[in-house]
């Protein structure tokens, strides 16, 4: 098997390569990639990202090629995708980090500063640091086999999707209220959270991925 995990000039590239390599079964190649034209030969395809969403779309824009590339084969071909923090972020329709940016918009809603509160109302702190629990319907998505309700991922976040279709949602953590964490839709899927930080959680979903057949 061969996944191309794109450089769009931030994320934990060696992490997540070394994630994929843990959680494979069987042989693997993983390529990191800044060419678009590396993406014909990859069976799976992941994008890192981490930082302001204008940033890693400016860094992805700045491959020449790779924005057409990645509709020819995601979208048209529907080859598997995943996207990991901003990398999700980039799916949809734009982001309200300093500034209005577009996004690839492969998925509805937006991506905009969180306002999480305690149950008094008082402010919690921004960024979202640290571990959180998952909650799903266990069944909902094939990346989610071998997890339960209740496991643990590592976030780091202050902008969190918003909008968009409801069935999209694969699974939420909990944050002065529901925030998304896992999105979904046919070969697409992504995580908020970091599943190379996410200890066996995250090489649990990494592994469903790669056995993943849409």
């Amino acid at each position: 098997m061969r996944v191309a995990l794109i450089d769009p000039g931030s994320g934990n590239l060696a992490s997540v390569r070394r994630a994929l390599e843990r959680a494979a079964d069987g042989a693997i190649t993983v390529d990191i990639v800044r060419d678009p034209g590396e993406l014909l030969a990859a069976d799976r395809i992941v994008l890192p990202g981490q930082g302001a969403f204008a940033a890693c779309r400016a860094g992805l824009d700045a491959l020449d090629g790779m924005v057409e590339a990645l509709h020819e084969q995601v979208q048209l071909r529907g080859k598997p995708f995943l996207g990991i923090c901003v990398g999700l972020q980039l799916l949809a329709e734009r982001g309200l980090e300093h500034g209005v940016t577009a996004g690839l918009a492969w998925l509805p809603g937006e991506v905009a500063e969180m306002d999480p509160r305690g149950a008094d109302g008082t402010p919690l702190p921004l960024p979202q640091m640290g571990w959180n629990g998952l909650d799903f319907t266990p069944g909902a998505h094939p990346v989610l086999e071998g997890l339960i309700p209740g496991d643990h991922a590592y976030f780091v976040h202050s902008y969190a999707w918003r909008g968009g279709e409801p069935s999209d949602i694969v699974a939420t953590t909990d944050y002065g209220g529901p925030v998304p964490a896992i999105l979904g839709r046919g070969n697409i899927v992504g995580t908020q959270f970091h599943v190379e930080k996410s200890a066996d959680v995250g090489l649990r979903l990494l592994a469903n991925f790669l056995r993943w057949t849409p």
